[in-house]
């Protein structure tokens, strides 16, 4: 009789993708979750007799592919399914087509499979059959996955969701700034997987390195090490100088996608530039492509505490100038990161859910550039002794900051110990909503609240040891009622900031009652000082300086205008637009200082983006972009960048000129949508003078058939 061969096989792609929620990515080819079941059709030249052909199938992935690591697996056509191991579900025979239900493990290791069968015979008679290859993806529907999330709506936003926002600024004016997350265009998958075989640990151990990417965790430490490209060929290359000439500003990126392209097209060189908030949209990209529920969280005022002792010292002068420092111990302005969804199997029970990675280089784990994954839960209970970097996360959002008077070569008296500016408006993109979540709750409970201090003190002693000598920060706990202040000094802005005008403000004065001073007037010497800030923290030569002397008696106010000219500030800040102006009042009876700041982030021209029909597939849709100089300068070598997954195959670039002050640009750009559903459309404008004019626009793709 003659022998059993395979014709042909039909893998099911559309439709197991579609089961499989990857249908975002294609149906050409099968890309798969991890612990559910797919189907596939076989077809014979005869019949498939059972008692006489056996069939086996084996599937493998990685370098060296062993079952012992988990790397290869092999199973029979039998209905004996069991859910911890590789398995033939189901079987039917129809003619000489058999139709197939496999089942994968939600243990297997993610990666590029191949799938084969053996054919065997009872003479002896053994033929082998490729069936073609795959891709398995982390998958959080499946109970039984690591990365399990029991929730439709969130796994849309936090899984499926290609765009959303990513939250910038200053914690009184937070912008929120669009960005295309592009997991599922076409060759994004492949890139993401290319990341993790240039990793360190692959180049190591290929084999050993895949048998673990079953294990979440490991991944995305992996994934946290590669976006950045301190110690490897990793995706971006870091740059807060504020020369970005031999790159691109990372204020000039609108989305994930080109950067992982370049990234791919150059061979695994690292993307010139990235900041915070670059690494870490770049990172949700992939690990919403890996099937790992992520977001991506901001953390305003966000302490980088180098050396572990939860405070943060910033000095000024008498002169109210900000000074520069060796120390590496800054606060950030803001800091962005990730979180991602999953089970921690390797930390007692509780810590499961949300957990922080950092792919933005700061200091080194276990010997590589990443960050986490640190249980946010652990953050917020003070538990900085388990696994990954929970002590240096913790510190990012709870640090105390001390600001110091610096004269004559040394710190001379403390302007201010505050327990609660670190770690301010920590938030991320509203569940369904365009909205900012506030989710500083998630980290720690109110500040000053007995809680609040109970696990500050509980993560202080962990961090630093009973034996070690008593940092500044522990001699100043519980001593905080320092001397009454003589008066209330505040700065208010008289007129929202925008950049290219002249900033208004007030220095508002008000005496306080207090013992120590007597009862005819308080005699002030303020001295007024503004300086660009950097995002890290630091800050440029003073750009303003002013000098004020006010006589305040009991109960009286005073408000005191301040003009900070357009021209002070011109070519003397950094892309980011952010001032600090700082004032340093001495009373003049006691020679006591007190400190009042004020930090500003200045607003850009707004963009207008109009879509005038209704988007429909694979039909034109006409948008219309303006922008209206509202500056007291032209702005020049305009550039026009749009993007978005679903809308547009890669960017649109256009050259604009320059924009006199006064004038608008219109421009008029066609779109041939090839997605359907709610998609974004990213624009940006960039000039000399403001690299981020950012606007965005919500577009739902109808289907071809709809009216």
């Amino acid at each position: 009789m003659a022998a059993l061969e395979l014709r042909s096989v039909d893998l099911h792609s559309a439709r197991n993708n579609k089961g499989h929620h990857t249908q975002e990515m294609g149906g050409e080819r099968l890309i798969l979750r991890r612990g559910q079941l797919f189907s596939l059709r076989l077809s014979f030249n005869q019949p498939f007799q059972p008692h006489r052909d056996h069939i086996t199938f084996v599937a493998e992935t990685g370098p060296e592919p062993s079952e012992l690591l988990g790397t290869r697996a092999t199973f029979f056509l039998t209905q004996a399914q069991r859910r911890d191991v590789w398995s033939v579900s189901d079987f039917s025979a129809d003619s000489t087509s058999l139709h197939v239900s496999l089942f994968t493990p939600a243990s297997a290791v993610i990666g590029h499979y191949t799938l084969r069968i053996e054919i065997a015979q009872h003479q002896g008679h053994r033929m082998t059959y490729p069936l073609g290859t795959f891709i398995l993806l982390f998958n959080p529907w499946s109970t039984e996955d690591d990365v399990y999330l029991p929730s439709e709506i969130l796994l849309q936003e936090y899984l499926m969701q290609d765009y959303g926002f990513v939250y910038k600024g200053h914690e009184r004016l937070i912008n929120s700034w669009p960005w295309n997350y592009g997991q599922f265009e076409k060759d994004i998958v492949d890139i993401c997987f290319e990341i993790l075989n240039k990793s360190l640990y692959f180049f190591r151990n290929p084999a050993k390195d895949c048998s673990q990417r079953n294990d979440v965790v490991y991944v995305c430490r992996v994934v946290s090490a590669m976006i950045n490209s301190n110690d490897d060929s990793g995706v971006l290359q870091g740059n807060w100088s504020e020369d970005y000439s031999r790159g691109t500003s990372p204020l000039e990126w609108n989305g994930s996608v080109a950067i992982l392209r370049q990234w791919s097209a150059q061979g695994g060189k690292p993307v010139k530039y990235g900041q915070c908030w670059v690494f870490a949209s770049v990172m949700c990209t992939v690990m919403r492509c890996l099937g790992v529920p992520t977001r991506v969280v901001s953390n305003f005022r966000s302490a980088h505490n180098m050396d572990g002792n939860l405070t943060v010292d910033t000095y000024y002068d008498r002169n109210a100038e900000m000074l520069p420092t060796q120390k590496q111990d800054k606060v950030w302005n803001f800091h962005v990161w990730n979180e991602c969804w999953m089970i921690r199997k390797d930390l007692p029970p509780g810590y499961n859910g949300w957990q922080v990675l950092d792919p933005t280089p700061q200091q080194a784990s276990s010997g590589l550039f990443c960050c986490g994954p640190a249980s946010v839960k652990a953050v917020r209970e003070g538990d900085v002794h388990l696994a990954y970097d929970t002590s240096f996360v913790f510190a990012e959002v709870n640090a105390d900051e001390v600001v110091w008077l610096f004269e004559d070569g040394e710190a001379q008296e403390i302007l201010a110990h505050d327990t609660s500016s670190i770690g301010k408006e920590i938030s991320t993109k509203m569940v369904g909503s365009e909205q900012r979540q506030d989710i500083t709750y998630s980290y720690k409970y109110p500040e000053g609240s007995p809680e609040e201090r109970s696990v500050f003190m509980k993560a202080s002693w962990r961090m630093l040891g009973q034996g070690r000598v008593p940092s500044p920060l522990l001699d100043l706990l519980g001593s905080r009622a320092s001397r009454a202040r003589p008066a209330q000094l505040q700065l208010h802005l008289a007129r929202a900031p925008v950049w290219g005008q002249d900033l208004l403000l007030t220095l508002h004065v008000r005496r306080l009652r207090d013992g120590a001073h007597s009862g005819g007037p308080l005699r002030l010497e303020v001295r007024l000082c503004a300086q660009a800030l950097l995002h890290g923290g630091g800050a440029r030569e003073p750009l303003w300086k002013q000098t004020v002397h006010l006589d305040l008696d009991f109960g009286k106010e005073i408000h005191w205008p301040l003009l900070l000219p357009y021209n002070s500030y011109r070519n003397k800040l950094t892309d980011e637009k952010l001032v600090r102006l700082s004032g340093i009042a001495k009373v003049e009876e006691t020679g006591w200082s007190m400190l009042v700041l004020k930090d500003l982030s200045l607003e850009p021209p707004h963009l207008s983006i109009q879509v005038s029909e209704t988007a429909q597939l694979g039909k034109a849709l006409r948008v219309h972009i303006s922008l209206t100089n509202t500056l007291m300068v032209a702005l020049s070598k305009c550039t026009m960048v749009l993007e978005g997954s679903g809308l547009i195959n890669g960017q649109i670039a256009e050259d604009l000129g320059t924009l006199m002050s006064g004038d608008t640009v219109h421009v008029q750009v066609d779109l041939y949508p090839s997605k359907a559903g709610p998609r974004q459309l990213q624009v940006l404008i960039s000039s000399s003078e403001v690299k981020e004019i950012k606007g965005y626009k919500d577009i739902f793709v109808a289907t071809a058939a709809a009216s």
